[in-house]
């Protein structure tokens, strides 16, 4: 008995001393880089894919120069799949001179680089610039907004590139107007070419709107998500609307405060008070997968249910075209109320129905630095495994002269096939440049591989025994109810991971121990699926 425990014992130590944040589990981090370095700060990178050749993929930021001040977007390109990168920090389209950042990015089906910016006085609005080379020579400004006194925030881009939509070609783009009752708007072009069609007024709500993102469907459809917000300093963030559109964007469904939220609008105090936001990002499942067509939009929250009293990264999702939404989700996976803050979520879902978040991080670091994370669901959000993805920490810091505590507002993620690409800012090397890894992940581990089985079978979970986090799979010959339950050693059931209908096929979840602040100890899980059920051992060791 007694070399048995001090195997357990040493196997406990090893545990311990060996397991650091996750690295494995399918995915391979590769070593950080610059996109494209210069003397000039790099802000509120976005980025995008062309939508037939995977190997090309178009960024842009905001560029700053204080010495003469001069803001405009820079446009960052691979042409080999993210291998080396070229580009500029200023978009060459006419005016130059009256270029006022904000970019907002996409390629349209023709492979036509689309790039969205502000004009500055006394050209304001918001103006669109097109590449047919990739990115080397930009178009003469062509306006998007109608109105031409008002101020704008940035404009989000997207294009329509499924073939099967009968609006197949069609861009969008969405923006806030900065005055009145601060609405939404929206425009269209079906030839980037030509002129963009009159703007739209989405909502009409008379609380003020801020931030919304946009995303095409599977079949054709708009989705728009923005946040609505107080009407005085620091403008709380106090729910998520919702706008939907089966007809092009010619008319709109609104649910207004369709997900109560508390953003962190404002500044960090504790990182030399920099300016962040709780603004929603969205993304749709276009994968061939059980979970096709789920929307999920992203938050940063604090002292709502599930965020603690710390900023924490939310997800909420929808299955029914944003009709109804799931309560929260907590993604990052660090203890609840642990003092540390996570902030700036950006998503994308990739071909086989991975959930992506990025996002910044002070858990690997002090309070007034951060890093760069990824949690990553293959479950439709159920569970989640974070990562650190950036190799280093770095210090926020104001960037003097742009408003209060500004650094900028967003970082973004693009799945391309198998691979991920983040992009974030970065001041490490004196000043922001935008940075990135590549991420690479094994695809046949998020399917329901739907092959010919005969047989019922749980599988052992592994790794076994494990901390935290290990993998449960299994595989039924038919359809059936399923459910699958974790129970303690005296047998009382604690959690229910699984209560629902699912089709014949192979099957694996991760499952996150942390989660549900479970001890060190023996547990047992059983699955029933129809008349079949069977029950398994495993151990945690924290």
């Amino acid at each position: 008995m007694k070399s048995n425990y001090l195997k357990l014992l040493c196997y406990i130590l090893f545990v311990f001393t060996t397991t650091s944040l996750p690295q494995g589990s399918g995915l391979n981090i590769g070593p950080n880089f610059i996109l494209y370095l210069s003397n000039v700060n790099q802000t509120e990178v976005f980025i995008t894919v062309h939508p037939t050749n995977p190997n090309i993929l178009f960024a842009s930021a905001n560029t700053i120069v204080f010495q003469p001040f001069f803001v405009s977007e820079g446009i960052y390109v691979t042409t080999n799949g993210g291998n080396t990168w070229f580009g500029s920090d200023t978009c060459n389209g006419p005016n130059i001179s009256f270029h006022q950042g904000d970019p907002g990015v996409a390629i349209d089906k023709n492979g036509t680089f689309i790039l969205s910016r502000l004009g500055r006085q006394p050209f304001y609005g918001i103006y669109s610039h097109y590449s047919t080379d990739n990115g080397l020579n930009w178009s003469a400004q062509n306006k998007i907004t109608s109105d031409g006194e008002s101020l704008y925030e940035r404009a989000t881009l997207a294009s329509d590139n499924n073939p099967s939509s009968i609006y197949y070609g069609r861009t969008y783009a969405t923006w806030v107007k900065l005055s009145g009752t601060f609405p939404v708007e929206f425009s269209f072009t079906d030839n980037i070419f030509q002129a963009w069609n009159p703007t739209q007024t989405v909502n009409s709500f008379t609380q003020r709107s801020a931030g919304p993102d946009i995303e095409v469907g599977n079949n054709g459809e708009i989705f728009i998500c923005y946040a609505l917000v107080t009407s005085t300093s620091p403008f709380n963030e106090t729910a998520v609307s919702f706008a939907y559109s089966d007809d092009g964007g010619n008319s709109w469904s609104v649910m207004n405060n369709a997900i109560p939220i508390n953003g962190i609008n404002g500044v960090l105090a504790q990182k030399s008070n920099i300016r962040v936001n709780g603004l929603p990002r969205i993304a749709v499942d276009k994968s061939n997968t059980n979970s096709r067509g789920t929307i999920y939009i992203v938050t940063t929250q604090i002292n709502l249910f599930p965020a603690g009293s710390d900023p924490d990264i939310i997800l909420y999702k929808s299955t029914d075209n944003g009709q109804t939404w799931s309560s929260g989700i907590r993604v990052n996976q660090d203890a609840l109320n642990n003092g540390k803050t996570q902030y700036f979520p950006a998503i994308d879902v990739d071909k086989y129905g991975g959930v992506n978040i990025i996002y910044y991080d002070d858990r690997a670091t002090t309070n007034d630095s951060a890093s760069v994370f990824l949690s990553r669901s293959t479950d439709g959000g159920i569970n989640w495994i974070d990562y650190k993805i950036s190799d280093h920490n770095f210090k926020p810091l104001p960037i003097g002269g742009l408003g209060q505590g500004y650094q900028g507002d967003n970082i973004d993620i693009i799945a391309v096939d198998h691979k991920l690409f983040p992009v974030w800012m970065d001041n490490s090397t004196g000043i922001y440049q935008i940075w990135s890894a590549p991420i690479s992940f094994n695809p046949i581990s998020v399917e329901n591989k739907k092959n010919d089985l005969s047989s019922f079978e749980l599988f052992q979970n592994y790794p076994n025994p494990f901390n935290p986090t290990t993998k449960i799979s299994w595989q039924t010959p038919s359809g059936s109810w399923h459910s699958l339950k974790i129970y303690d050693m005296l047998g009382n059931e604690i959690i229910t991971l699984i209560d629902e209908y699912r089709e014949a096929g192979s099957y694996e979840l991760n499952f996150d121990a942390a989660k549900y602040y479970l001890t060190s100890g023996i547990y047992y899980y059983k699955l029933t699926a129809g008349s079949y059920s069977e029950t398994k051992k495993m151990v945690l060791l924290r």
